[in-house]
């Protein structure tokens, strides 16, 4: 029997799709993890810390050298200056951090404005802390900030804007100007923003233009105001390890881990001094990570293309999303449980990453379906291939 914060939360989708293609033996372009593990020398790092004795709970807040490597990059990257003793915690996972941030500062009818469509842990967190989603929809093809919109969803009730750039699933990175405009809106109304931001060092070019990363933050006035998530899992390639970070004013800061410390406590401890390595020690690994994102990018945008699918190229993260609706099924539900069948591939519909009050009819991703291209290359052409080959039109009659 499940309790009533829990009732209409379905399951993540990803887990869903991932024990498909397990069960099918089917290439996995859904769920968003590489095929191939990050620097070696950071793995050795982990596992020195096991043979070393790093066995133990680490501290509540997180290993000081990772919250001191946390605060390097942060300047490194950004000129931003952070106290590593109270402007940093360390989490399990930027899942986590989401958890901890909206169980910390969202009371029960706070409103939380979320651009839609969102990651599935953003309702879920929101449902569970009793809060109340108002959601500002970026629309296809172009993904864009509807700064109206934005306006349109904050009222005296609204205590929290939670934000995502580079933006998943459509891979949109907003530009310095969205940004402003949610910047604005926050000052005016004395707003706290959450950016999850674990995407902030995988960004591509689109034409002659790179879509650069500006964390909320280092724009005037609100710094004081914005807790920063992210992560090694995306960057590195390390997703399993489950080591993440908040960051910003300590007061935020602390809201996290006062929720933290009932969620898990303290996050793995052999692995934070390898985190910790490899934010100082190879600082450009994620660069050279995404130079290779982007060619596998373009190789999954061209061959989607080629099978006839309206195709969003992502200026950031490593998916991509098509629009199917030239294929004539019902919704990407329904395709993406047919497509390991008829083709060998997984992908995720993006239907479900819109709000579920909505009318399924009305719902603006019904027919978008989002791919991950963070496979070796060798992988992404086989999926080509079989989707090349296979029938993937809607069922007739």
């Amino acid at each position: 029997m499940t309790v009533s914060r829990l009732r209409g939360i379905p399951p993540t989708i990803f887990a869903e799709m991932s024990a498909l293609a397990t069960a099918t033996g089917a290439i996995n372009l859904g769920q968003g993890f590489p095929d191939v593990d990050g620097p070696a020398d950071v793995v050795e790092r982990a596992v020195a810390a096991l043979r070393g004795g790093a066995n133990q709970y680490a501290p509540g807040p997180g290993v000081p050298v990772l919250r001191e490597a946390v605060a390097r990059h942060q300047q490194r990257h950004y000129g931003l200056d952070l106290d590593p003793a109270t402007q940093v915690v360390i989490t399990t996972g930027a899942t986590e951090a989401i958890a901890a941030a909206i169980l910390g500062l969202v009371e029960p009818g706070d409103e939380v404005v979320l651009l839609e469509p969102y990651y599935d842990s953003y309702p879920a967190m929101i449902t569970m802390a009793g809060g109340v989603r108002r959601p500002v929809t970026l629309r296809a093809p172009d993904f864009r900030l509807d700064v109206a919109a934005l306006r349109s969803a904050v009222s005296e009730r609204t205590r929290v804007i939670l934000l995502n750039t580079p933006h998943n699933p459509t891979g949109t990175v907003l530009t310095r100007a969205e940004l402003q405009a949610v910047a604005d809106v926050a000052v005016e109304h004395d707003l706290i923003v959450v950016t999850d931001e674990v995407y902030e060092h995988l960004t591509y070019g689109t034409g002659t233009h790179h879509n650069e990363h500006h964390p909320l933050a280092t724009l005037p006035g609100m710094f004081e105001r914005t807790l920063t998530l992210s992560s090694i899992g995306k960057s590195y390639s390390f997703t399993g390890w489950k080591v993440g970070w908040a960051s910003g004013p300590a007061h935020l800061v602390a809201a996290v881990l006062a929720a933290k410390q009932w969620l898990t406590f303290t996050s793995g401890a052999p692995l934070q001094p390898a985190a910790a390595y490899a934010l100082d020690e190879e600082p450009d690994w994620p660069a050279r990570l995404a130079a290779s994102l982007q060619e596998r990018r373009d190789l999954l945008c061209e061959g989607l293309r080629a099978l006839g699918l309206a195709v969003t190229v992502p200026q950031g993260t490593y998916f991509a999303t098509t629009d199917i609706t030239g294929l004539g099924w019902a919704d990407g539900d329904a395709f993406c449980r047919a497509l390991p069948g008829r083709a060998g591939v997984v992908a995720i519909p993006t239907q479900g990453f819109y709000d579920p009050d909505r009318d399924a009819a009305d719902n603006p991703g019904r027919q978008l379906v989002r791919w991950a291209f963070c496979k070796r290359p060798e992988v992404v052409e086989t999926a080509l291939e079989r989707l090349a080959g296979s029938d993937l039109s809607g069922p007739r009659g």
